[in-house]
């Protein structure tokens, strides 16, 4: 099974060069994966730099690599940014997950009328971080050179700005255009908006429609929130040809 680490934002990713895994990557290393010296494995810091390196020395507090060689790992383009709306129990999170495992860049999340989640406060902070460490184990998981970022919680009249300025689709199953047939052209973002438990309310999408969103549909079933995004996710993956 391939083996891939996130590094340090100052360590140096040069063949040749040596980097240290400390904390939770070297218990990681040492102690699940079982790494042991002569194994190969794969850096990267998260932002396109993707190198192979060779384990030297290996234990729970530290584990010791010899970069082999280097990978400047170009973005997908153009880019899909995932706004996901808070949902109950761990629905949002899953589709954090799954979506970071198909390619998303960027994850919004999104305080919706319907939401019966609610951050507020110190919770907001938190949760961010939460989302943010569950993007970074699954871009390990599928090996990505990119880790997606996960920005400051949103609520509608955000979403209304950012509909001007790219390519805004919203997934209703009750719309009469399909996903495949709703992404204008253009090298924009294309920011997929999946809505909460009880779907987007009228008003938003109203909203959202006058500020230049699309509403789409990925067929006659209706999803969960956990699961629309991931097959809206592969829907466009495919459309724009980021996998070819």
């Amino acid at each position: 099974m391939a083996h891939l680490y996130r590094v340090s934002d100052n360590a140096p990713l040069v063949a040749g060069s040596t980097v240290t895994l400390e904390g939770d990557e070297a218990r990681h290393a040492s102690s699940v994966a079982r790494l042991t010296p002569g194994e190969n494995v794969a850096l990267t810091d998260g932002r396109g730099l993707m190198a192979q390196s060779v384990v030297q020395e290996s234990s729970a507090q530290r584990v010791t690599l010899v970069v082999a060689s280097v990978e400047d790992v170009a973005p997908l383009t153009p880019e899909v940014w995932l706004v996901q709306a808070l949902a109950k129990g761990d629905r949002d999170e899953r589709a954090v997950e799954a979506c970071t495992e198909l390619g998303v860049d960027r994850i919004i999340p999104w305080q919706a009328a319907r939401s019966v989640a609610r951050w507020s406060g110190a919770k907001i902070e938190k949760s961010v971080a939460r989302w943010q460490r569950i993007a970074g184990e699954a871009s390990k998981q599928s090996l990505r050179a990119w880790v997606p970022g996960v920005e400051n919680m949103v609520e509608l009249q955000q979403l209304v700005d950012m509909a001007s300025s790219t390519r805004m689709v919203l997934l209703e199953p009750m719309a009469s255009l399909a996903l495949h047939q709703a992404i204008p052209a253009g090298d924009q973002p294309v920011v997929l908006v999946v809505g909460p438990e009880g779907g987007i309310s009228p008003q938003e999408r109203e909203a959202l429609e006058n500020a230049g969103a699309t509403s789409a549909s990925l067929g006659p079933l209706v999803m969960r929130t956990s699961t629309a995004g991931v097959a809206a996710l592969s829907v466009l993956n495919h459309t724009l040809g980021r996998f070819e």
